[in-house]
């Protein structure tokens, strides 16, 4: 089966879907499948890249740039810059070059269930959920109503609109906030995922305020007595100049280009071109002027702030629409796991599952499956929550997508099943496809696929593939290379890999895939010695018939 990889996309999460189309490159089962890369660049035309295209440490690395000295997306760029060496896939010929999409891209148009139902549309089957399933789970104002009526759970929640927000008194509607819902607040753009547009206010300071909530809109406000240093362009040397303006480029802490000038609306889609505009403006007498993203948001949404222990707990189902939660994994020692704990930091720490009771770890996970299900979510999705001191579960945030690095939390949770990276894209493509048939559209095709790839996994049980052991010694740096070998084996499809750590002459110890996530030896002999906690495994038997047809 030929499996188009599609990566990238025009949503401010792009650098994390460039990894994740590297990710499902390297561990599909090729033994299966057939990987195409689908490049989908940022004015969301389709592109058909090799394996090479991916060999950049990020997205800006990879796409050709100007000679401006500025890095930038391709927005900023000719709009025919990536034609000249990325000639344009149509969609009409989508399945001329691949049975099925798989989906690794996040955010808008990404995961809303706009490239839903563009396949849709095109008889091109998916991976990940549905357009129902996808369109409540980009719209954060969305979920919390359609959790509270699922659950019961009280959270308090606050919205405003752009124009609501821009002609309201600031510092009377902040106030009212924080007797609504205290402090802290935590201010989100509704439709961006990865944390990004996401700004926590700790004290009651207005100024603050405004620059989260402007933070969240996607917009900038330059007045001559404003916050912003924009403020103070004037004085800044040239270096400064194109600093502040690289910055803006950035994708989750800048509002990004193309911005439009509101008053004016003048489009600007360059760093330089925007460093010229100011100097020209700074010249006129000061008045306000806003810069917002051609992609602002229209609404914020306010949150009580939740003190507990923060989760993430994986979804996935079996045949017969059952949810199944997986082990949650606990995120601690962080402030707020935003974009730049997820992704930047290393000081942030999991554990699996939350260390709690067993029955909380249940509860947790019971809440997660109804939600799942209540939401018409599908095939697979991550949903995280808090567990607060008296043991209430509230959640929020499903995600239709997860990131899919190779060390996503999605992945170490399947790992807790026996699923390793290769069967949990297997597990993905199947489910997706079995779910697919269930919108009756072209099902007679899509039940041909399904059938040819269940008789390749059942040709598998019967005549295992060769095992390879793979061994190493007690050294952290043995041990990363022992996993990069047992994935990339795993991905071949041709052999059946198995880690065997040699501590020492007397003493070995077969690996099982759950502890393949741990990072150093000390971690690895810690879980060794310890006995397996209950929940997980229970969670592996109530998954055992899903594990089975991929192991």
């Amino acid at each position: 089966m030929k499996i188009g990889i599609f990566f990238g996309g025009p949503a401010r999460e792009r650098e994390v879907s460039f990894a994740g189309g590297r990710t499902a490159l390297a561990n599909l089962d090729k033994g299966l499948f057939e990987p195409v890369l689908v490049f989908v660049d940022g004015r969301g035309r389709f592109r058909l890249v090799t394996p090479n295209f991916l060999g950049s440490a990020s997205l800006r690395d990879t796409l050709p740039q100007d000679k401006s000295g500025f890095s930038v997306y391709d927005e900023s760029l000719d709009a025919d810059a990536l034609d000249i060496i990325l000639p344009e896939l149509r969609p009409e010929h989508f399945r001329d070059h691949f049975d099925m999409a798989f989906l690794a891209m996040h955010g808008p148009d990404c995961e809303d269930g706009a490239i839903q139902g563009l396949l849709e549309w095109y008889k091109v089957p998916y991976t990940g959920p549905g357009l129902v399933g996808s369109a409540v789970g980009i719209n954060k104002i969305l979920q919390n109503e359609l959790i509270a009526l699922a659950n019961g759970q009280q959270k308090k929640t606050a919205t405003i609109s752009r124009d609501t927000y821009e002609q309201t008194d600031k510092s009377q509607f902040f106030q009212s906030l924080i007797e609504h819902l205290g402090l802290p607040i935590v201010v989100k753009a509704p439709h961006q995922g990865s944390s990004i547009g996401v700004a926590i206010v700790r004290e009651a300071d207005l100024t603050q305020f405004c620059q989260s909530v402007e933070q969240c809109f996607f917009t900038l406000s330059v007045q001559p007595d404003g916050w912003s240093k924009l403020s103070e362009w004037a004085e800044l040397s040239v270096d400064e100049k194109h600093e502040l303006a690289q910055k803006m480029v950035s994708l989750d802490s800048g509002i990004s280009f193309p911005v439009v000038i509101e008053q004016t609306g003048e489009v600007i889609k360059h760093p330089q071109d925007f460093i010229d505009k100011l100097n020209s403006l700074t010249k006129q007498s000061g008045s306000l002027l806003t810069l917002a993203s051609l992609n602002a948001e229209d609404e914020v949404l306010f949150e009580e702030f939740i003190t507990g222990q923060e989760f993430s707990c994986g979804v996935i189902q079996d045949d017969d629409q059952i949810a199944i939660a997986l082990p949650p994994t606990e995120i601690y020692n962080v402030t707020s796991f935003d974009f730049e704990s997820k992704y930047k930091l290393s000081t942030t720490k999991k554990r699996i599952p939350v260390e709690t009771s067993l029955e909380n770890n249940r509860k947790i996970q019971l809440a997660v499956a109804e939600v799942f299900t209540r939401l018409g979510i599908n095939v697979y999705s991550r949903i995280d929550g808090f567990l607060t001191p008296a043991g209430d579960v509230l959640l929020h945030d499903p995600n239709t997508i997860p990131g899919m690095s190779p060390s996503s939390l999605i992945f170490k949770q399947m790992a807790e099943i026996g699923l390793n990276l290769a069967n949990s894209l297997t597990y993905l493509i199947r489910q997706s496809l079995r779910e697919r048939i269930r919108t009756g559209k072209d099902t007679f095709h899509l039940k041909k696929l399904l059938s040819a790839l269940d008789t390749k996994l059942a040709d598998r049980k019967q005549n295992p593939l060769p095992e390879r052991v793979i061994s190493f010694g007690n050294s952290d740096e043995g041990f990363a290379d022992a996993k990069q070998q047992y994935n990339e084996m795993a991905a071949s499809g041709t052999v059946r890999p198995s880690l065997m750590y040699i501590k020492s002459k007397l003493e070995s110890h077969e690996i099982p895939v759950n502890l393949l996530f741990k990072d150093t030896i000390a971690e690895l002999e810690t879980a060794l010695s310890e006995p397996r906690h209950p929940l997980l495994i229970e969670t592996a038997e109530r998954a055992r018939h899903i594990t089975e047809r991929y192991v």
